[in-house]
């Protein structure tokens, strides 16, 4: 091959790369999952979804007022609502995009022409002049390939993903509060009983060392005494402790000093009633803000798809003006000074070097991407759900033993009092007999507050009361149709 020839070819090859060339078929659809994988759960038909203020269903007050004090003044919240406005914001420019811009200008202007210019001002007649003019312009660019309606469904869907992450926000708040708000009570009522088990510790062994000075036992039940106290001492300490680092954590939840949280007493543990509704399987999608939010950030991908794919096609847009002008201001307004310019535009990539083929690709990508983390999202979310029904169910039955453990413990201390009363042992027995009873009833305390544990991270694997009803549940749909077809326009 001569090198004419050679270089010839090495030019065309060039240029036919850097084509921009015909616009790619619409990728489909991303396969998405349209329900979760709950099955095998146990559920329960009459139970209803948690409403939006779940927290109240617990009747304290306190509670209220913690959550109210947090979700007015919590700094991740209120960055959640500015990046929605933001998106808000966004989606004007959008639409603004779509409609016909219209300006006005006005320019007063004096020079001084140049005598060896290349009009010397002799030809003229003068040297300095004025220039005014003033007029309107008006732009508008079509919209037959449906780009700036995609931009505009796409900035859309931004807005409906920011404030389904923002309700997100709203919930692990409201969840975190309320767990750490039944912790402490929790913990408040075991520091009770621990508080009492180290008044009975120190009884026994007050009677322990009695019956030792009397040489009724030997000295090493007295030791034993004194360890049963000392350990009933630390863990009433190591609880005490506990109360504290758990009030902490409620007020950093709450955005206050611990000292500035409202004034918190001790009260009963309300009762469990949370179970999982019979339609979680094809409801939790559109009642978890977090997977609302990732579905319509797929919906969002899917329009930029279309964005990237009308950048191959050719943009016709329409300008026009008119106004006056004039080098004599005495006539700046005149009929003769009116001037008008209008006329259509029309621009077609023929060679890019590859930039739009790489932008749809890259927008392909992005919404492949989006795809697979709603899919994964939606494993997680069953995953989660699923943990806190199970541990529901297994704290349900471990608390069902408890009670029968506390009952029978209960009724050996009765026993143990009964024979205290009729003189046939010391206090031993029945001091001995107590304390179990109130370790029993500890552990029954910790049961307890685990169920509430359980039963918050249910709520919140279900949504917390949030819905929205607008959210797509299947695979993303195309957008209307643009004016031109898919393949070749």
């Amino acid at each position: 091959m001569s090198r004419p020839r050679t270089i010839s070819v090495i030019v065309l090859s060039g240029l036919l790369a850097g084509c921009a060339g015909l616009p790619p078929q619409l990728p489909p659809p991303p396969a998405l999952r349209g329900d979760a994988p709950l099955q095998g759960l146990p559920s329960d038909a009459q139970t209803p979804w948690p409403a939006a203020d779940w927290w109240r269903s617990f009747g304290d007050a306190q509670l209220d007022t913690l959550m109210r004090q947090a979700l007015e003044s919590s700094p991740n919240l209120a960055g959640a609502r500015a990046r929605a406005r933001a998106a808000e914001a966004l989606a004007g420019l959008s639409a603004a995009a779509q409609r016909p811009q219209i300006g006005a200008s006005a320019d007063l202007t004096r020079q001084r022409l140049s005598e060896n210019g290349l009009i010397p001002p002799r030809f003229l007649g003068f040297t300095w002049y004025t220039q005014s003019n003033l007029g309107a312009q008006l732009d508008y660019s079509f919209d037959f390939w449906g780009k700036q309606r995609a931009q505009l469904a796409s900035s859309i869907d931004e807005v409906r993903a920011a404030r389904a992450e923002a309700q997100a926000v709203r919930l692990g708040l409201s969840t975190a509060i309320a767990t750490a708000y039944f912790a402490w009570q929790t913990e408040q009522a075991q520091l009770r009983d621990a508080e009492a088990l180290v008044k009975l510790q120190q009884q026994l062994r007050a009677l322990s060392a009695a019956r030792v000075r009397q040489g009724l036992d030997p000295e090493d039940l007295s030791a034993s005494a004194r360890l049963r106290l000392a350990q009933a001492d630390a863990q009433r300490a190591e609880i005490a402790g506990l109360v504290q680092t758990q009030r902490a954590v409620l007020a950093a939840l709450v955005g206050v000093a611990p000292a500035q949280l409202p004034p918190l007493l001790p009260r009963p543990l309300p009762a469990v009633s949370a179970a999982l509704p019979d339609d979680a399987r094809l409801q939790l999608l559109a009642r978890r803000p977090d997977l609302v939010a990732l579905r319509w950030q797929v919906e969002a991908m899917g329009q930029r798809v279309r964005v990237a794919r009308a950048d191959f096609l050719p943009n016709l847009s329409l300008s026009a003006m008119a106004g006056f002008s004039s080098i004599d201001t005495s006539k700046a307004l005149a009929l003769g000074s009116r001037i008008f310019d209008v006329g259509p535009a029309l621009s077609l990539p023929l060679f890019d070097g590859g930039a739009l083929k790489a932008r749809y690709g890259y927008s392909v990508a992005q919404l492949d991407a989006a795809a697979a983390r709603y899919n994964q999202a939606v494993l997680d979310a069953a995953r989660e759900v699923g943990a806190a029904v199970l541990d529901m169910q297994r704290l349900a039955a471990q608390r069902a033993s408890q009670e029968q453990v506390l009952a029978a413990s209960a009724e050996l201390s009765r026993q143990a009092a009964a024979r205290l009363h009729q003189g046939l042992t010391d206090a031993t027995p029945a001091l001995a007999s107590k304390a179990a009873l109130i370790a029993q009833r500890a552990t029954l305390t910790a049961l307890h507050g685990q169920q509430l544990g359980a039963e918050i991270a249910l709520i919140q694997a279900l949504g917390g009361g949030y819905q929205d009803a607008n959210a797509p549940t299947t695979p993303p749909a195309k957008t209307t149709p643009a004016h031109a077809p898919d393949s070749t326009p």
